[in-house]
């Protein structure tokens, strides 16, 4: 992947910001990780949530269309702000999926006004296993919803396309995680044995993908 100039500075503010970082790190779903993509701290520096969100606007105007979606839906809890910012710009309602039913009110799972048949894009800030973006998926259409895509600042290149693909959900991404890592080191930020080891486990997650 030939990445463009402000892609290469995004990627520049996203290391500047120490969002990308590079070790040995337990993620949620228990799996060791030489890497971590911290997004949740990109509000807390307005320049690099604004340039984020600005590639989301970009890649939904240029690849999804407009006319593709009628509103937009966060996934809780680090793609919430993304989307919610991302809705504003393209001026479509937004809704967000909690990550149970709420068990007063309305009891339901997606937050804000949906009516039976709108078609709403669905935005996180990461995919990796894809399960989170497919259950809420699979909350909207059961609240009469229809959702056939979602868009992924970066996807961590382990199995979530495929998952999401097989429930019917096509998924859109700014970044897969193996071009950071080699831009970064490009860049001088990442160093040999790093590259090796995030390359190393994106083909084994290819490979454990396939069978």
């Amino acid at each position: 992947m030939n990445l463009e100039k402000n892609q290469i500075e995004l990627i520049k503010g996203l290391s500047k910001i120490d969002a990308l970082q590079f070790g040995l790190f337990t993620l949620s779903n228990g799996k060791v990780s030489p890497y971590y993509v911290d997004l949740k701290i990109a509000p807390s520096f307005p320049d690099t949530f604004r340039d984020i969100c600005d590639a989301l606007v970009q890649k939904i105007t240029n690849e999804v269309g407009m006319e593709s979606f009628d509103r937009i839906a966060g996934i809780p809890i680090a793609g919430i702000p993304f989307a919610s910012q991302v809705a504003y710009n393209l001026r479509k309602p937004f809704l967000y999926v909690r990550k149970g039913v709420k068990l007063q009110g309305r009891e339901r799972r997606v937050e804000g006004i949906l009516s039976s048949g709108e078609r709403v894009l669905l935005i996180d800030d990461l995919v990796t296993t894809g399960f989170s973006l497919k259950e809420a998926a699979s909350a909207v259409r059961s609240e009469g919803g229809i959702v056939c895509e979602a868009v992924a600042f970066i996807d961590r290149e382990e199995g979530g396309k495929s998952i999401l693909e097989e429930s019917g959900v096509k998924l859109g991404s700014i970044f897969k995680i193996s071009d950071v890592a080699k831009e970064l080191y490009e860049m001088g930020s990442l160093d040999d044995e790093c590259l090796k080891t995030v390359m190393a486990q994106v083909k084994m997650s290819k490979k454990a993908t396939k069978v």
